[in-house]
């Protein structure tokens, strides 16, 4: 069996990441999800979070905004509508939009969709934490 684990992140414009890594993290609809090498095959659906991944004892994380994970033979494919890199992440960028959601809900006022609002808070988190390489 390989060495490595091949992974290979995709959203509908582009590979956003392929490499040969040695750890992966992702979050899974149902919590954290950890995979090593020769892991037995699964395929999950995942949750607005960070993907972490481990080369070479480096960590890099990645903001994936859901999607799909499977895992064989030491080949992981991550199918998602949105993906970024730690060094592509705008730290402040996502600071505001954080603040902005976090406002919405606080305002408690009905014409806001809760929802949607809901949605650009975790998708902030999410990148905030990759940026920050908090995972």
């Amino acid at each position: 069996m390989s060495d490595k684990i091949h992974l290979k992140v995709i959203t509908h414009e582009n590979i956003v990441y392929e490499d040969d890594i040695d750890e992966l993290y992702v979050q899974a609809a149902d919590g954290r999800l950890g995979i090593l090498k020769n892991h037995i095959p699964v395929i999950c659906s995942l949750a607005i979070g960070v993907t972490k991944v481990i080369k070479e004892k480096t960590p890099s994380c990645i903001a994936t905004m859901g999607g799909i994970l499977q895992f064989a033979n030491n080949r992981a494919t991550i199918l998602t509508d949105i993906a970024e890199l730690d060094c592509d992440i705008d730290l402040v960028r996502a600071q505001h939009a954080k603040q902005r959601a976090e406002a919405r809900l606080k305002a408690h006022d009905e014409t806001i969709d809760i929802v949607r609002a809901q949605f650009a808070l975790a998708k902030a988190i999410a990148r905030i934490s990759a940026g920050d390489k908090k995972y």
